[in-house]
């Protein structure tokens, strides 16, 4: 298989958007093999929630939304050396659909949400996806 190609096994997941509204955006962008002039958008970032909170604030960037178009793959973490930390890790078709999603109904009510239970974030790269295991296709 070609290394860029990517696979469509991921089902859709149910996380919220609510760290890339909060601290992740940016203008990378990079051609995804085989989708025809889209390009796909990449984020990763480390939120801090305020102490002994993270677990509440994991729960909802969990809630689900359904669906948020263009979003490919959206993936929260506990950061297993900081026990206020979560990874949010992020990619979307495009970097349009990434600003599309956070004015989704349901992304702004978990920004709502979430905001007081978030002390801050320490971290944020934007990356260009080429591909790989259980990264849906874009396009």
């Amino acid at each position: 298989m070609d290394p860029l190609e990517t696979t469509p096994e991921l089902t859709r997941r149910q996380v919220m958007a609510t760290g890339s509204a909060l601290f992740l955006a940016g203008s990378a962008a990079t051609k995804a093999a085989g989708s025809e002039g889209k390009t796909m958008y990449g984020l990763i970032g480390r939120m801090i929630a305020a102490p002994g909170k993270r677990d509440a604030l994991a729960a909802i960037l969990l809630e689900g939304t359904g669906s948020m178009p263009g979003c490919l793959s959206y993936i929260i973490a506990a950061d297993p050396t900081n026990p206020d930390a979560l990874w949010i890790t992020e990619a979307w078709d495009n970097k349009d659909s990434h600003a599309g999603s956070l004015k989704l109904p349901a992304v702004q009510a978990a920004i709502a949400k979430a905001r007081p239970l978030i002390a801050g974030f320490d971290s944020r790269s934007e990356t260009l996806p080429l591909g790989g295991h259980g990264l849906m296709k874009a396009g």
